[in-house]
């Protein structure tokens, strides 16, 4: 059986390492976002940040060929299969 890591759970994943990336390059005073005020970019950076972390936390990210096949396993109880 052949396992595929879903796109919804690549996006999720992508969206936390580039909130991740933008929060240590604007921590460490590199301004990813074009904005003039510093205390403004912060708090959207922050933002960023927590709202990636939260998605990626509160989904099922299921990586390894156990975890989607139980993945599999359980969408088929679900719908009576």
């Amino acid at each position: 059986m052949k396992h595929k890591i879903s796109p919804s759970t690549i996006a999720r994943t992508a969206a936390l390492a580039l909130a991740l990336t933008n929060q240590i390059l604007s921590t460490t005073g590199h301004a990813v976002l074009p904005i003039e005020s510093a205390q403004l970019e912060q708090l959207v950076s922050t933002g960023l940040t927590v709202a990636a972390a939260l998605v990626s936390w509160w989904k099922n990210n299921s990586f390894t060929p156990e975890a989607i096949e139980a993945d599999d396993y359980f969408y088929k109880l679900k719908s009576g299969q």
